[in-house]
């Protein structure tokens, strides 16, 4: 697992208050019952602790999966690196 992936799973479990290991790559948010103002939380603290923004397109809450989410973000991070 990925240090991105271990990052984001905490930070969703925290604010989900749900135990890291029932998220799996392969688990929407929806399937973790977290709501879509939950969601846009996530998002945020997602986007302040790597500091970057994720593209609206690459926070799909009902289809994308937590491991979409993850490639979102190092895709992210790849770009700020390379600026």
């Amino acid at each position: 697992m990925s240090n991105v992936q271990q990052e984001t799973f905490d930070i969703i479990a925290k604010q989900a208050k749900i135990e890291l290991d029932t998220i799996k790559p392969e688990s929407t948010l929806k399937d973790l019952g977290i709501a879509s103002l939950d969601a846009i939380e996530v998002i945020f603290d997602i986007e302040e602790h790597f500091n970057i923004n994720l593209p609206n397109e690459d926070t799909d809450f009902d289809g994308g999966t937590v491991g979409q989410l993850v490639e979102a973000i190092e895709r992210q991070l790849a770009l700020k690196t390379s600026e």
